[in-house]
C-alpha cells in the first residue's frame, strides 16, 4: 500500500480526517459516550460496560488518548480516563464548520 501523502493536504483537512478515523469504530464511540454519561474518570469498568476484552479496550483507549480526546491519570495500579475537555472543544471547533456545510443545489446528479 502506498503512502497517504498527507503532506499535500491542509492541517485542517488532516485534523478532520484524524477525528473521523477515531470516530470510525463503534467501540471508541461507546467509550466516549460512557465517559460523558458518567461525567467522571473511569478506572476499570470499561471492559464490563463495553463488553470487549481488556486488550481491545486498551487499544481503543490508546487511539483516543493519542488524538487527545481523553486523558488518563495513574492511580495505584490502574489508569483512570476521562474526557479531555479542552481538546474536545478544540475538536468541535474543527469539525463543526465542516459538518455544518449544506448542499446549495439539488441539481447535481
Amino acid at each position: 500500500m502506498g503512502l497517504a501523502k498527507t503532506d499535500i493536504f491542509s492541517s485542517e483537512q488532516n485534523a478532520i480526517a484524524a477525528y473521523a478515523k477515531v470516530f470510525g469504530h463503534p467501540a471508541r464511540v461507546a467509550i466516549l459516550q460512557h465517559l460523558f454519561k458518567i461525567n467522571t474518570c473511569v478506572c476499570g469498568d470499561l471492559v464490563l460496560e463495553i463488553g470487549l476484552a481488556q486488550a481491545t479496550i486498551s487499544q481503543h483507549l490508546k487511539e483516543l488518548k493519542h488524538l487527545g480526546l481523553i486523558k488518563g491519570s495513574v492511580e495505584g495500579t490502574s489508569v483512570c480516563y476521562c474526557i479531555h475537555k479542552e481538546n474536545w472543544l478544540k475538536m468541535k471547533e474543527v469539525m463543526m464548520p465542516f459538518m455544518d456545510q449544506d448542499i446549495t443545489s439539488l441539481d447535481c446528479c
